[in-house]
């Protein structure tokens, strides 16, 4: 097998070109959407005291040195700007959004790198819902930018231009699995798995050992239901249970259900929203419970970020907020089938 040149290398360069050319494009559209509904562009440090909170997430390490020999703290990048975004939101800023580059260790593959772009934005004061409009006016200005009246990847095609299917965890799961999901769920954070392992052995999907509630879940969407996501227009999956709430709140109007939806397009998941949890107490015990889970998984957990639950003790205005992925935005704007085809270099080895 001859060897594969290299990134820079110009025939190698000149493939990528028209992908990056797109994304040049796609940045400044994305920029504009923002300027014109008032946001702020912020940027946050990528160096923090915790990376992230969700237990299956791995994060880089590095160290802090300081003038004199002692002074030695160990910090981590960012696998969202999450934390920091929402400091600012303390500090008093009520519409920011930011294009960082982030971080995540041990993910590779087509769709994934370790270091890409993510475009994060946060409404003060505003519900969750508010930003599947944002969505559908980005992704189709994103579009226009690009010059795409609908987007083609592995073999399905999608019209961002067309009304978007809303549609829940629930009714996905007894669509596209044939499962009544809540009837196998008991609201509680740690959900028996025996109701759903057997459910789940029916139509073929067979548990592994020591597999949680949640796991089973995922295992469901992966094989049965996230490759039907986004097919034709995009769907916005809602009301996912509130064991997999994250950093989202309970739905006021049943708490066995989380303010967080996400974004799919051509089977490709392109953004996670949430109405924000703002209750500093309960975000402690979330954070508890996820590095515990880590913990027993992975032999590993994250340091707390304690600056961050003062900022949400000191108190944090209700808002809602949303992570997407530029580089896979870029991806199905560009016919990209690769994350490597539109960044402009690869980080080096990976």
């Amino acid at each position: 097998m001859p060897p594969v040149p290299p990134s820079w290398a110009p025939e190698t360069f000149a493939r990528r070109r028209p992908n990056l050319a797109v994304r040049g494009r796609v940045l400044g559209a994305v920029r504009r959407f923002f300027e014109e509904n008032a946001f702020l562009e912020v940027d946050t440090p990528a160096l923090q005291v915790s990376p992230g909170m969700e237990p299956h997430l791995q994060a880089f390490a590095t160290e802090l040195v300081g003038p004199h020999p002692e002074d030695r703290r160990r910090l981590h990048l960012h696998t969202s700007p999450e934390f920091a975004m929402k400091k600012l939101l303390v500090a008093g800023l009520p519409r920011i959004y930011q294009i960082a580059h982030v971080f995540r260790n041990g993910e590779r593959s087509a769709t994934h790198a370790p270091e890409f772009s993510m475009l994060e934005w946060y409404r003060a004061g505003e519900g969750y819902r508010t930003l599947i409009r944002d969505c559908e006016d980005l992704v189709r200005e994103a579009a226009t930018a690009a010059g795409r009246t609908r987007f083609d990847f592995r073999g399905m095609a999608c019209d961002p231009f067309k009304e978007w299917r809303v549609l829940t965890v629930q009714d996905a799961f007894r669509e596209y699995a044939g499962i009544d999901l809540l009837e196998t769920f008991d609201g509680t954070h740690d959900p028996d798995p025996a109701p759903l392992a057997a459910v789940a052995a029916r139509i073929g999907i067979h548990p592994h050992d020591g597999d949680r509630w949640e796991d089973i879940v995922f295992r469901i969407m992966f094989d049965r239901i996230e490759p039907h996501l986004g097919e034709g227009v995009p769907c916005v999956l809602t009301d996912y249970p509130v064991c997999m709430a994250a950093l989202s709140r309970p739905k006021p109007e049943d708490p066995r259900l989380a303010e967080r939806f996400e974004l799919y397009a051509c089977g490709l998941e392109l953004a996670n929203a949430f109405g924000e949890l703002t209750d500093a107490r309960a975000q402690r015990a979330r954070f508890e419970a996820d590095m515990d889970l880590k913990e027993r998984i992975y032999g590993d957990r994250f340091p707390v970020d304690e600056d961050f639950l003062a900022a949400l003790e000191h108190g944090m205005p209700e808002c809602s907020g949303i992570a997407l992925g530029f580089d896979r935005l870029v991806m199905l704007c560009s016919g990209a089938e690769s994350i490597d085809e539109v960044l402009w270099l690869p980080v080096a080895g990976a």
